[in-house]
């Protein structure tokens, strides 16, 4: 009875991570040859955000945690892909420290299900196929691992409309299937899906090389399919979780022997001492010092430090492990994710540069209004 008498969504709301899609495919599609037709509508058809400016990590699973929070890392909790110390994931959500879309819809007591979105095992979700693996081969996961912890009998009823569903490995095109699955038999209030192929697939060839613009091709076609199904009043969020650098050397900053104190590894060189970050200023393949305002608005924990980030195309250690990565401080010049809003009530056209924190209250607004 409490269910009943709460207040029901004017529309139904997808919102559909393409992992990795750096703002630069849709704003440069033109000039890349993209042949990207279902991409090109949303944006026709749209609100376009030009650009979103990310959460520092900027990676995958704090990334999308605060998407559906409006939280930072340091806020709600999921402070990496891994938990510190190189353990396991943050799989669960136990470990969440912030409320989350899925979880004010579930107190509203609407249908709510998710496609490997991370942070959800052990979810109040009603359809859940969570972000949760035994194996990895690229963007794919085991269906084994991720049936150990889903919604019981799910898997088998996706199979009973699409019977190449259960096979080993869930890529893009099984998580279509899966949505295509909840959007005609279940219908959610809310459904929460991550794409993952195009972000593995930068990682090895780097971004918008003719393997990553082929693999966003083959995505755009699953969105085609997507499309296709969305009902009338469906409102879609297309969203993505960061940039995307390609990577073309290595500065061992410590093993030029800076004066004082130095943390460099990856995405940051960090000091307190004042010798060493005048050094630093002079070093080949550092780039911009971090404004103490940015710190303290994006990693609050790095303030009261110097802080630099990489020069372009660079990464601090001794070697390159990635041809394209991702990481790096989010106001990094031109390294931008991406949102958009097309369905019923959302006007077609561009918005300002917006943070990744401002993104759930406007999810909010649409999923809760009356």
């Amino acid at each position: 009875m409490l269910a009943a008498a709460l207040p029901a969504c004017a529309d139904p709301l997808l919102v559909l991570s393409i992992d990795g899609l750096d703002w630069r495919y849709l704003r440069d599609a033109d000039r890349l040859g993209l042949k990207i037709p279902n991409l090109r509508r949303v944006v026709a058809e749209g609100e376009v955000t030009q650009g979103v400016i990310g959460v520092y990590p900027t990676v995958t699973w704090p990334s999308h945690t605060s998407i559906i929070t409006g939280a930072r890392p340091d806020q709600h909790g999921i402070l990496s892909n891994r938990r510190p110390g190189g353990g396991d994931y943050y799989w669960t959500v136990d470990l969440l420290k912030a409320p989350t879309l899925w979880q004010k819809a579930h107190d509203r007591g609407m249908k709510t299900a998710a496609i490997t979105w991370p942070v959800t095992v052990g979810a109040a979700i009603d359809f859940n196929l969570p972000e949760f693996f035994l194996k990895r081969n690229g963007g794919s996961m085991d269906l084994k691992g991720i049936e150990s912890k889903a919604t019981p009998g799910l898997v088998g009823r996706i199979a009973g409309m699409f019977p190449s569903f259960p096979r080993e490995w869930v890529d893009d095109e099984a998580r279509t299937q899966a949505l295509l699955y909840l959007l005609k038999q279940e219908k959610p209030n809310l459904i929460l899906v991550h794409l993952v192929d195009l972000d593995s697939e930068a990682h090895d060839s780097g971004p918008f090389t003719r393997a990553a613009n082929a693999t966003l091709e083959h995505t755009d076609e699953l969105l085609g399919r997507i499309l296709a199904a969305l009902p009338a009043q469906q409102v879609l969020a297309l969203v993505s979780d960061h940039g995307f650098e390609r990577v073309d050397r290595a500065v061992d900053l410590k093993a030029l022997k800076p004066p004082g104190e130095l943390q460099a590894a990856g995405f940051l060189a960090i000091t307190k001492d004042a010798a060493t970050a005048a050094w630093l200023k002079r070093q080949d393949g550092v780039g911009r010092q971090i404004p103490e305002e940015e710190l303290k608005q994006y990693g609050p924990a790095l303030a009261g430090s110097f802080v630099f980030e990489p020069a372009e195309h660079v990464i601090f250690g001794a070697k390159i492990f990635e041809t394209g990565t991702h990481g790096y401080f989010p106001t990094r010049a031109d390294y931008r994710s991406v949102f958009i809003l097309r369905g019923p009530g959302i006007k077609a056209g561009r918005a300002p540069e917006r943070s990744m924190v401002t993104l759930d209250s406007r999810l909010e607004g649409i999923l809760f209004s009356e």
